[in-house]
């Protein structure tokens, strides 16, 4: 506890505190959103960018670097509730973190050459992208037939293309695993829960090496990191108490068209990071 209060007034120190608490807010709500329905991490870095004048490597890493928590427990909490049990389960997300971790640490080294336009206008695409898949997720409404079988050699090279293809953006980003993961892989026809459980490894993978790469730039604000991964944590823990007992469906559609929303914000400039 006094090493969170530490962290809380070394924060207030380079922060005001109006930014301070909805930083820390906007924290709890994409720790619910991570254990729940995948996107959520997401909102953290958008954060970081649009309010606090960082560089966008910055942005990144810190980020990247609150998602291993998050990632650990949420692994832990899918693992006690059996969607992780296995070793259908646990082949799959071997499959998917290995296949991703290659791409997470090159992205953060091409991260370190972007200015700030052309991150907001790549987040702002990626944010849009996965609103967009959502919904389309959504409309799609997959049928039994066209589950996909995780455990299967088909299953396990799509999963591993998943993998690939998230890695990259995750680290060049600092947005992490889920929000891309899940949409993906709940279009594959992966049943939504194991998808989120599944997503929980991967970002845990892909935040790291990430993270490592970030590390080599000294680009994380590593006190700026653990002062947000507290509210994380605990919006982390809530949301998969959450996911157990409702359809998150009916979270899905109005979280796609907030993405969606702040993504074509993000392109049109809208972002000035720090308020600058």
């Amino acid at each position: 506890m006094s090493l969170y209060i530490g962290l809380f007034l070394s924060a207030m120190t380079a922060m005001n505190t109006e930014i301070m608490i909805l930083l820390l807010v906007i924290a709890l709500i994409g720790g619910v959103c991570i254990t729940t329905i995948g996107p959520g991490g997401i909102f953290v870095t958008i954060a970081l960018f649009a309010l606090l004048p960082l560089e966008p490597s910055t942005v990144a890493g810190t980020a990247s670097a609150t998602f291993i928590a998050t990632g650990i427990v949420g692994s832990l909490g899918y693992l006690r509730s059996g969607e992780l049990k296995g070793k259908v389960a646990g082949k799959a997300a071997g499959i998917l973190s290995l296949a991703s971790v290659i791409g997470a640490f090159s992205g953060a080294q091409i991260n370190t050459l972007l200015d700030k336009s052309l991150f907001a206008v790549l987040l702002g695409l990626f944010v849009l992208f996965t609103g967009i898949l959502i919904l389309y997720r959504q409309k799609k409404q997959l049928k039994s037939e066209s589950k996909l079988q995780i455990g299967s050699g088909k299953g396990l090279m799509w999963l591993a293309g998943v993998g690939i293809a998230v890695g990259f953006p995750g680290g060049l980003l600092g947005v992490g695993g889920p929000v891309l993961a899940v949409p993906l892989m709940v279009v594959l026809g992966v049943p939504m829960l194991l998808s989120v459980a599944l997503a929980q490894v991967q970002s845990i993978f892909i935040s790291g090496f990430a993270t490592v790469g970030y590390m080599v730039h000294e680009a994380v604000d590593w006190y700026l990191a653990l002062f947000l991964t507290i509210p994380l944590l605990i919006g982390t823990i809530s949301g998969w108490y959450i996911a157990q007992r409702i359809k998150a469906s009916k979270l899905q559609v109005s979280l796609a068209l907030v993405l969606i929303v702040l993504g074509i914000y993000l392109i049109a400039g809208g972002a000035t990071p720090g308020g600058a």
